[in-house]
């Protein structure tokens, strides 16, 4: 007898690796290449598209530890984080640091990964046993919590030797990214930590952009270079848990439509079996399922449960922080639903977004690119202040260009009237492409 595996559990969004799992060499092999250089590694690509997979394949879990990022965190609140994951208790103190900012107490807690802790009472400090069964007593540290030599003093002190994962790191605000860069030198050069850093956007070097004194000190893999191949062979890997068969139509028509997005794929699969009546692994002959099924119809439905946060972003973008004379970030959405779904897979560059805007924009080819840039270096933030989640649409600042990086979104822009969605944002007519 085989053994049983549900649909849910094989196709489906799980917190733990996907059971069909696809090493891919040209990703896989080079971030664990990366993790023996002593560098710190900058894992990013598209949302939904294995970054967070990559590294519970790659890296037992006792390995690191896990900083969710959150989009209102100061560069103080990111290291503080980082040391109450690694074990410490943290609050604030009475002393105050040089900029007038408030130091913070931290004292060793259970989630420390020593053999043995002990906490004393009052400010007789923390004791815990080694290895060689030596104690030895580590007092509260008082630190400035946005001096990473303190972080660093502090992780010395508990013999910290784990994988530092940030996961969501896009979510932080552009300020406090731009600032832990900074840090992020200072890790390299005076520790032996190391970061792996997660992000959604599609710029390699967005981590060197901020600061070029991280050039060859950080090693970036990119997660979106999924190829028909490889997802084919997820669905085949799928299958073969649930001892189906996914009939061959279904099959291409799936890895025509998915815009190499694993996780349209997972879904599309997940509903075929289900449809099919498959909800664990058969057993038996191997069952055939997807037939009759229409792949452009289920993918459809798989982002048409995304018509809302789609339709969302585009009105919560177009509104921009606030109210202004040039209404900018409602001008990019105009250059974005202007662009077809092949310019936007590929990036749309800035000389195509100020033309396509300067065409109809009140201002003409007097508006200056330097708007058009301030509010394209904002789109990150922005949509975190819109609550846009996953984000949308990305800048890469080296190469000026505006990415999309949920691929759920192609796929539904491509199914929409154009034409009715520039309507309700009260912006003008599409220009057609050759025009831009």
């Amino acid at each position: 007898m085989k053994t049983a595996h549900t649909t849910d559990e094989v196709f489906g969004i799980n917190r733990d690796l996907p059971m069909n799992y696809v090493v891919r060499k040209i990703v896989d092999d080079k971030f664990i290449e990366s993790l023996s250089r002593s560098q710190h590694i900058v894992i990013y690509g598209s949302s939904k598209q294995g970054k967070t997979s990559l590294r519970k394949k790659c890296l037992v879990e006792t390995d690191y530890i896990v900083v969710s990022c959150q989009n209102k965190w100061t560069l103080a609140e990111l290291h503080a984080s980082i040391l109450k994951e690694a074990g410490f208790n943290i609050r604030q103190s009475l002393e105050k640091t040089a900029s007038g900012s408030h130091k913070v107490v931290a004292g060793v807690g259970a989630k420390a990964k020593i053999p043995l802790i002990t906490e004393g009472s009052g400010n007789a400090g923390y004791e815990y046993q080694n290895t060689s069964t030596e104690k030895e007593t580590l007092k509260p540290i008082e630190l400035d919590p946005n001096d990473p030599n303190d972080i660093i003093r502090a992780l010395e002190e508990i013999k910290f030797k784990r994988y530092i994962v940030l996961e969501d790191f896009h979510y932080l605000p552009d300020e406090s990214q731009r600032n832990f860069s900074f840090s992020l030198k200072t890790f390299h050069e005076n520790s032996k930590l190391t970061f792996i850093i997660v992000g959604v956007w599609r710029e390699e070097n967005r981590l060197i952009g901020f600061n070029g004194d991280l050039t060859d000190r950080v090693l970036s893999v990119d997660v979106d270079t999924w190829t028909r191949d490889s997802l084919a062979e997820v669905i085949d890997a799928g299958a073969a848990l649930l001892n189906v068969v996914v009939d061959e139509g279904f099959r291409e028509g799936l890895l025509s439509r998915c815009f190499d997005s694993v996780h349209i794929v997972q879904e599309a699969c997940r509903r075929a079996c289900r449809a099919s009546s498959v909800f664990e692994t058969c057993q038996g002959d191997p069952r055939v399922v997807g037939v009759d099924i229409d792949p452009a119809q289920v993918v459809g439905q798989v982002v048409s449960e995304q018509a809302g946060r789609y339709r969302g972003f585009l009105m919560g973008f177009a509104d921009g922080f606030q109210e202004t004379d040039l209404e900018m970030p409602k001008w990019v959405v105009y250059a974005i639903l202007c662009s077809s779904v092949e310019q936007l897979e590929k990036g749309i560059r800035l000389r195509r977004i100020a033309s396509l805007i300067k065409s109809k924009h009140p201002k003409g080819k007097d508006l200056n690119n330097g708007n058009i840039t301030q509010i394209l270096n904002s789109a990150a933030s922005l949509q975190n202040k819109k609550g846009t989640r996953p984000l949308v649409i990305d800048y890469d600042t080296a190469n000026t260009s505006l990415h999309v990086v949920d691929k759920g979104f192609l796929i539904w822009l491509s199914t929409q009237d154009r034409a009715e969605l520039l309507d309700d944002l009260s912006l003008p007519e599409a220009i057609e492409p050759d025009h831009a």
